[in-house]
């Protein structure tokens, strides 16, 4: 009995240790499912090159404030809205301008089939100025729609130009101003070099002889949008929204003026930009303080300089639509590497000068700052409405040496002296007027006190005249006399003080 149980308690024992030693994980000898799969994903999958991306799709957040000003209202151009069903009404007139540069048995006409070879080998080159590479396209339906929308474009411009840019007679006069909105967003571009190959193959007979290049008449086509007075081709342009920007910036911040250049800009500026930009004051606050405001002209609408106090600003005019093209050049610029945000820059300097009403009021009197919307308010909220979303960065701003000569002067002592007289003293015209009138009526108070000493006009040795002047002076030489005289008794403490 005694060995029976003892056996039964050995058995249990050891039952339950292989129980334990069964049940303890083992590692397995082949790596994890995830872990294999991710090998395999890094061998096989290259990160793609996007370098040369120049067309981006805007993104969320900016377009979350305005998505109007991003998406096209009429027509597409480009892969991004291509086939949107609401923009199919501009499909049948794509293929009417299609159709009448290669129409069948025409004399001296167009041939088609060099046109469709040139953009089946632009295939690639033009897939890769896309961010994503248009791969929701495939490769037939893309070549076809560079081929159409390119040949509305390069159609649509040839037209204006016979007309001298008034109009087109294939367009109804209400949609030629959105057309050119839309033709100048971000999302509705195509590249320069495929409208270039369009522009070449599609040349009439007539036009063999012609000078103008694609890109003068797309400067005149968009013109309107800032009515600015400079339209010529400076800069190598990806697309008709860069072409457009860097038509509008001054000449020494193109990239043709080379590495020397910027070289020695960066270094002329190092000092502001170790010290900091600061921040740009409100046109009331620089007036006040003694900034002088003016207009420039014949220069190109970014080129804004400093002199010390003088700031010469060129013309910039506003209207319901120049919010679209601005917002559609800064989104360029925070997407595209490799470009300057020198159109940031320029937003963020105008945000600093305008706060409010008063501010658009002053810009406007000095010629600075035209608007077509409904009041100076509207003006500047658009404008500060403009740079919300953007990441500011004043190290990057071509306007730094600007920010910082005005930020120089502000800080002197003049400045604070007079921006605090002005400010409480003249802030108004009615308050200028009781300032003026209260000095008035104490500098008569001290003359009448100075006429007390002349005595009988009877006696006068001197004409009138004489004595009036004098009188005129004398409580401000008197004071500057009981200043600079010391006294020494009590009596003739008490005769100053009389005088």
């Amino acid at each position: 009995m005694r060995n029976s149980s003892l056996t039964r308690f050995l058995l249990h024992k050891t039952s339950r240790t292989f129980h334990r030693i069964a049940n303890v994980p083992t590692e397995p000898r082949d790596v994890s499912k995830w872990k294999a799969a991710l090998r395999e994903e890094l061998a096989s999958r290259a990160p793609v090159n996007r370098g040369d991306a120049c067309i981006h799709r805007v993104p969320v957040n900016m377009r979350a404030l305005q998505p109007d000003a991003y998406a096209p209202s009429v027509i597409s151009i480009g892969p991004y809205h291509h086939g949107h069903e609401r923009l199919q009404e501009m499909e049948e007139l794509k293929w009417e301008f299609f159709h009448r540069l290669f129409r069948p048995q025409r004399p001296n006409g167009v041939e088609l089939d060099p046109a469709m070879e040139a953009m089946e080998v632009l295939e690639q080159d033009a897939r890769g100025c896309y961010w994503d590479k248009a791969e929701r396209l495939g490769k037939d339906e893309f070549v076809r729609m560079m081929l159409v929308d390119g040949c509305f474009v390069v159609e649509l411009l040839r037209e204006l130009k016979h007309n001298n840019f008034r109009y087109a007679p294939s367009v109804k006069r209400w949609m030629l101003s959105t057309l050119r909105q839309d033709l100048i967003m971000l999302e509705n571009q195509l590249p320069l070099s495929v409208l270039q190959k369009l522009f070449e193959l599609t040349k009439r007979s007539e036009e063999s002889t012609s000078t103008t290049c694609l890109e003068e008449l797309a400067l005149r086509f968009f013109n309107p949008l800032l009515q600015s007075q400079i339209s010529n081709v400076r800069g190598v342009s990806t697309h008709f929204l860069d072409l457009f920007r860097l038509s509008i910036l001054p000449t020494r911040l193109l990239s043709e003026q080379g590495v020397e250049s910027r070289m020695s800009s960066s270094n002329a500026t190092k000092d502001v930009a170790e010290e900091g930009t600061g921040l740009m004051r409100s046109t009331t606050e620089l007036m006040e303080a003694g900034v002088v405001f003016e207009k420039a002209i014949n220069c190109p609408m970014l080129d804004v300089r400093s002199d010390k106090r003088w700031l010469k600003i060129p013309p910039l005019c506003i209207d319901d639509h120049k919010g679209t093209l601005i917002r559609n050049m800064v989104a360029y610029e925070q997407c595209h590497t490799g470009c300057e945000p020198h159109v940031t820059s320029y937003l963020f300097f105008f945000d600093g000068l305008i706060n409010s009403a008063h501010d658009v009021e002053l810009l406007h009197r000095k010629g600075i700052l035209h608007h077509s919307l409904g009041s100076n308010k509207e003006v500047a909220k658009l404008v500060n409405g403009l740079c919300k979303e953007i990441a500011r960065d004043g190290r990057e701003s071509y306007l730094r040496q600007v920010v910082h000569d005005v930020d120089t002067y502000w800080n002197s002592r003049y400045a604070w002296f007079r921006a605090g007289l002005v400010h409480h003293y003249f802030s108004s015209w009615m308050v200028g007027v009781s300032t003026l009138g209260a000095i008035i009526v104490l500098y008569l108070t001290l003359i009448q006190t100075g006429f007390g000493f002349v005595g009988d006009h009877k006696n006068l040795e001197k004409p009138f005249h004489h004595y009036l002047m004098h009188c005129l002076v004398m409580p401000l030489s008197h004071l500057l006399t009981f200043i600079q005289t010391p006294v020494d008794d009590d009596e003739n403490r008490l005769w100053l003080f009389s005088v």
